[in-house]
């Protein structure tokens, strides 16, 4: 269903300016009805400045009226805001992350140098002009550049980097790395690991049967049809 623009300023319009209720403008906003309610009680940690629906041309004061006389009523939207739609270009890097560009861009062109210089700015979100400045060390601030992993720096997920090293590894007909750092060990590791099930299957039949013990004990005890020297 869609959504109003500002869903928190729209909620703070309706809860001042109608009588719909916290379920109907919750549903309407796509919130949780908490969060209208801590608008309303003036409890939310922001102070949102309300926004008319009505004027931004989601919703008519006719269909708001339904709303109000029929608490059932489900609200309709005119419209939805239009999705933002990624085009062509760069992926967009917070603000935060931009200055950490030149430490993964170095990282991948030093362990992934069949990468293209057209894949690692779209990976980063970077131009070629930077990237080349990185390889050539005549970028302006390459004293202080670091290679680090772009996956640790957060500037892209590791299957990103991971499908992007197997295309260009694939393209340029070289092997795709492969882990074999357990190869040699893989053997004892299973080895070792079924001994750990099965001690942890023998202790666990040991406490039952200590336990299976210890209550036919206490049961022989406090038998009433038995005396001490346990005769009937």
């Amino acid at each position: 269903m869609s959504q109003p623009l500002m869903p928190h300023a729209t909620a703070s319009w309706l809860v001042d300016n109608t009588a719909l209720s916290f379920d109907q403008i919750a549903e309407f906003c796509g919130l949780h009805i908490l969060e209208v309610q801590a608008i309303a009680d003036d409890t939310a940690g922001t102070k949102y400045t309300g926004r008319d629906p009505v004027r931004a041309h989601e919703i008519t004061m006719e269909e708001i009226h339904k709303g109000e006389s029929n608490p059932d009523y489900r609200l309709k939207m005119l419209k939805g805001p239009e999705p933002v739609r990624r085009t062509k270009g760069p992926r967009y890097t917070p603000v935060s992350k931009r200055q950490d560009k030149p430490d993964g861009i170095a990282w991948i062109l030093r362990n992934h140098p069949e990468i293209s210089d057209g894949a690692i700015g779209k990976l980063i979100g970077t131009t070629r002009t930077t990237i080349a400045a990185i390889r050539d060390r005549t970028h302006w601030n390459i004293s202080n550049i670091v290679p680090k992993d772009p996956v640790t720096l957060g500037l892209c997920s590791q299957r990103e980097l991971d499908a992007l090293v197997t295309k260009a590894a694939k393209k340029a007909g070289i092997e795709a790395p492969t882990d074999s750092r357990l190869d040699g060990d893989r053997e004892a590791l299973i080895n070792e690991l079924r001994r750990e099930r099965e001690d942890a299957t023998r202790r666990a039949e040991e406490a039952l049967k200590t336990e299976s013990d210890f209550i036919s004990g206490a049961a022989q005890i406090l038998d009433p049809f038995s005396d001490n020297k346990g005769h009937v």
